[in-house]
């Protein structure tokens, strides 16, 4: 075992082996789960990482959590025959099928040095649960993103089978129980796509849901409620798994780690005036996008914070840019750019504390890609979204933030796809200015208490995880 945690014949304190599947994304959200699972109900935890997560990234990250959490990485397996275009979704599938072996024998090492209750697996890894099944334990899945989603998996089989056309060329959206409708090119990035090996991987994994005890999800009833009574229903009916919103499980302020410039030139910003524009981890734009982006927030004659990363279109062996800019992202803003907004903009290349930045009196509004952390943050927090989605389920998750939720303004594309500086600099201004930005305000601060509340003893994310967890301790 590493990380030295892990108590070793720990008496009679249950324990709980978790699976996440590859990202810092899909990391953070257990470890918050981890950490509850310790504190409220004395469990033990080992966390098992795929060797193609190992970086100092997730070591260092790991070596945070408290002692009763341990770790374990699995052997790298071989992947030279899965083709370098091979999408994300295939490559976590294929790595986690290769790795079962390595993942039967730390489960038979816990068995035999734990009191070993539970396996969680996170949803691209539920091929692992025939494991789990053999040494009598139970397993669950944990679902790093929304109810909207799960409810897409639980009926992409019957939508397989009866919708015939790639579904982008659905003439009417996609009508899922309990979810606003969803425009055919808005769905999953990877069913977008049918003759594309991440498709019928996505099939499988669906087949999979429906083996799981139970279902934990990284939401709150307030959040999804028409969604939640759907899919609540249903596990009482025996239709599909109990399902269980146990979140929102996001990450805390760091209390030790020094203040960043981003906090200081936030300090000196009046309350509520300034827009975070982040992309998350791998979000990335083209050039053209990202100039227009860049006037549309300097049109808009709001304060912002921007995170700028080197366009996804950059080409490394172009000779039009020298080494040191393509190492510098903010080499790819338009000129005069910084000097014309360095009285009312802060623009920083790649990272900022993003947490921190959610969490300052002075940030009004989040420019987000919509990634489901992302989300969840923003809502926690009380800061309303201008919802730019980009990839996996985003798309989807704008929709429902936009129409359902009403916590989120969204630019209209033009005919080529592209936002331009117009329609930005108008979406920013009526988030941090107009009626549609003040409606979309107050109701993410109506949902910031909801999700207080969900989390607080006697909430109904309290309940669900409290089910859950005295499930797994009455095995003992």
């Amino acid at each position: 075992m590493e990380n030295g945690g892990g108590e070793r014949g720990a008496g009679l304190r249950p324990h709980i082996a978790v699976l996440p599947t590859p990202g810092m994304g899909h990391l953070f959200p257990l470890a918050e789960l981890a950490k509850i699972l310790v504190s409220r109900y004395h469990f033990t935890a080992t966390f098992i990482t795929f060797a193609v997560s190992e970086n100092k990234a997730t070591r260092d990250f790991l070596s945070t959590l408290p002692s009763a959490i341990s770790s374990v990485s699995l052997p790298a397996v071989p992947l030279d025959d899965v083709p370098p275009d091979a999408t994300i979704e295939t490559r976590m599938s294929i790595v986690s099928i290769r790795s079962l072996p390595a993942i039967r024998d730390v489960l038979q090492e816990l068995r035999s040095t734990t009191n070993l209750v539970a396996f969680l697996a996170d949803f691209f890894a539920a091929d692992s649960f025939c494991i789990a099944r053999e040494l009598g334990i139970f397993y669950y899945m944990f679902i790093p993103t929304n109810l909207q989603f799960l409810t897409l998996m639980f009926e992409l089989p019957t939508l397989h089978a009866t919708v015939k056309c790639p579904f982008q060329e659905l003439v009417e959206p996609i009508k899922l129980p309990g979810c606003v409708p969803i425009p055919g090119p808005q769905i999953l990035t990877p069913l977008r796509n049918r003759s594309n090996d991440c498709y019928r991987w996505m099939l499988h994994h669906a087949d999979l849901y429906h083996q799981a005890q139970g279902i934990l999800v990284n939401s709150f009833v307030a959040m999804e409620p028409r969604s939640a009574k759907h899919l609540t229903a249903g596990g009482r009916a025996g239709s599909h798994p109990p399902v269980y919103p146990v979140g929102p499980m996001i990450q805390s302020p760091s209390a030790t780690s020094p203040t960043s410039l981003c906090i200081k030139w936030l300090d000196e910003q009046p309350q509520c005036s300034v827009l975070f524009v982040s992309f998350g981890s791998g979000g990335t734009l083209t050039r053209r996008q990202l100039g227009e982006l860049a006037l549309g927030l300097e049109q808009s004659g709001q304060r912002f914070l921007f995170v700028v990363r080197s366009p996804s279109d950059e080409d490394s062996s172009s000779t039009y840019f020298t080494a040191s800019t393509r190492e510098n992202p903010l080499s790819y803003l338009p000129e005069g750019f910084l000097e014309r907004t360095k009285d009312v903009g802060l623009v920083v290349p790649s990272w900022a504390p993003q947490i921190e930045v959610l969490s300052h009196d002075a940030t009004g509004g989040f420019l987000s890609h919509c990634g489901w952390n992302s989300t969840l943050e923003s809502v926690s927090r009380g800061v309303p979204m201008i919802a730019w989605p980009l990839f996996a389920e985003q798309s989807m998750n704008a929709l429902m933030l936009e129409n359902a939720a009403r916590i989120a303004l969204r630019p209209k594309a033009g005919d080529d796809g592209t936002f331009g500086r117009e329609e930005i600099a108008r979406v920013v201004r009526e988030l941090m200015e107009g009626d549609g930005g003040k409606e979309a305000r107050n109701r993410v601060k109506e949902l910031k208490a909801a999700a207080a509340a969900a989390l607080a003893e006697g909430g109904s994310s309290y309940a669900a995880l409290d089910e859950v967890a005295n499930k797994w301790k009455g095995s003992l």
